[in-house]
């Protein structure tokens, strides 16, 4: 019987640059594919590209790392069969994080720290089920309409405003807004800043 594919732009060893979790080493399992296409996004490049591989093959691109912390992102990663990979993953002992934009519910069981990242629309059930919200935030970001998620801030999880871009003033909005409402929590987005993948 066939394994089934999925379609990766790429697999990576590096650090996890942004959210709770920044300073984490992890293997990196990009996603290919996005329907969001959102134009501050700063993987444009993963929407299209890719090469289809099976779980079988990812598992064994990602064995050669000296590392047991997966991320797996997109594009967005709930587009493909995600699950199985995270299954398979789970079989192995990784601790299996996961960035979705959140639009569609799905299936997580097999993630151990969910990151969803709302942009043009989201599935309420996947808000709930997320251990951190991340909000890119910028210029033309609605202040008052991003205060829906303030809801989801708890001991389990934690809501990030995450600078678009990094620039000055998008700093500057998101530390005000934390300074306002100290439950939420600064993401940076450190990987660029230092220059690393």
């Amino acid at each position: 019987m066939q394994q089934p594919c999925l379609k990766v732009n790429e697999i990576f060893y590096s650090i996890q640059g942004e959210g709770p979790h920044t300073g984490m080493p992890a293997v990196f399992v990009r996603l290919a594919g996005c329907s969001m296409g959102c134009e501050f996004c700063d993987t444009r490049y993963a929407f299209a590209q890719g090469e289809d591989m099976t779980v079988a093959q990812i598992l064994a691109a990602m064995s050669q790392y000296p590392c047991h912390n997966v991320v797996i992102t997109g594009g967005e990663p709930t587009e493909q069969d995600f699950a199985s990979l995270a299954s398979a993953l789970k079989k192995q002992a990784w601790n299996v994080h996961m960035e979705t934009n959140g639009a569609q519910d799905a299936d997580v069981s097999d993630i151990d720290f969910l990151v969803v990242s709302p942009k043009k629309y989201v599935n309420q059930e996947m808000l709930k089920k997320a251990h951190a919200i991340k909000i890119v935030v910028g210029q033309q970001t609605d202040l008052e309409d991003l205060k829906k998620y303030f809801q989801y801030a708890n001991d389990r999880t934690t809501v990030c405003l995450q600078p678009e871009s990094n620039l000055q003033e998008n700093i500057d909005l998101c530390v005000n807004l934390i300074k306002q409402n100290p439950f939420l929590r600064l993401s940076l987005q450190t990987h660029k800043m230092a220059n690393i993948k």
